[in-house]
């Protein structure tokens, strides 16, 4: 598709889990650690890698083939939160290209910051340690809103706070819900097929402005948006 509008940008913003940052890696070592304490088989990680962003619940719902009505699975899903806060960051990095992607964003002046899923008390400790959270403008998390994705408010939220419009920003996002919550507010989207897309919904089918097969090809689109 076509971009929106001309607009010089002045922010770009991301989704965290599966656009800015694989955090997938973290999550399958703790899934596949609570399966071998039950003697559970391993689960595949192409099919789980497709489960995150569907947060906890979805994580766990994959890993332990359990419908969200059993009685083990709320226990289940608290061990595992608990679980990832003791083990945040150690196994989470910035996707490949993502580094140079913020580079040049900062080398141009603009702001770039996070509106995400992810509660907050996972959220600013896991930048926090990949010395992220000082490079970012802002972080718009679920406890800042009364409506998620693909509701726009936090989007509005997010370009309120680094102080610009709706069409000087571009959003960047790995699920339907990203690029939904985008037209929603009216801003670019960029849609991410290297991130935690389900198979059954690729990113061609979400009308996006654009799609980025890698971080790098974030670039160039950023580009053409230049004062």
């Amino acid at each position: 598709m076509t971009m929106l509008g001309t607009t010089p940008i002045k922010a770009v913003l991301f989704d965290l889990d599966g656009t800015l940052l694989d955090t997938a890696p973290e999550f399958y070592f703790i899934a596949n650690q609570m399966l071998e304490q039950r003697d559970i088989a391993p689960v595949d990680y192409a099919v789980f890698r497709e489960s995150v962003s569907d947060g906890a619940r979805g994580m766990v719902k994959t890993a332990f083939s359990l419908d969200e009505n059993d009685p083990q699975f709320e226990p289940l899903r608290l061990e595992f939160l608990a679980q990832y806060s003791a083990l945040l960051a150690t196994r989470t990095e910035l996707f490949a290209g993502m580094n140079d992607v913020l580079d040049f964003i900062e080398s141009e002046s603009l702001a770039w910051g996070i509106v995400t899923n992810k509660p907050n008390a996972f959220a600013e400790p896991l930048l926090r340690a990949l010395n992220l959270f000082e490079r970012c403008a802002v972080l718009v998390c679920p406890d800042h809103v009364r409506d998620r994705k693909p509701h726009p408010e936090a989007l509005y939220l997010a370009c309120d706070k680094i102080g610009c419009s709706i069409d000087e920003a571009i959003y960047v996002g790995d699920h339907r819900r990203d690029i939904e919550a985008a037209r929603n507010a009216n801003m670019t989207s960029i849609a991410c097929s290297f991130g935690y897309v389900h198979g059954d919904d690729p990113c061609e089918n979400w009308s996006a402005d654009f799609i980025a097969h890698d971080a790098i090809q974030i670039i160039p689109i950023l580009q053409n948006r230049l004062d």
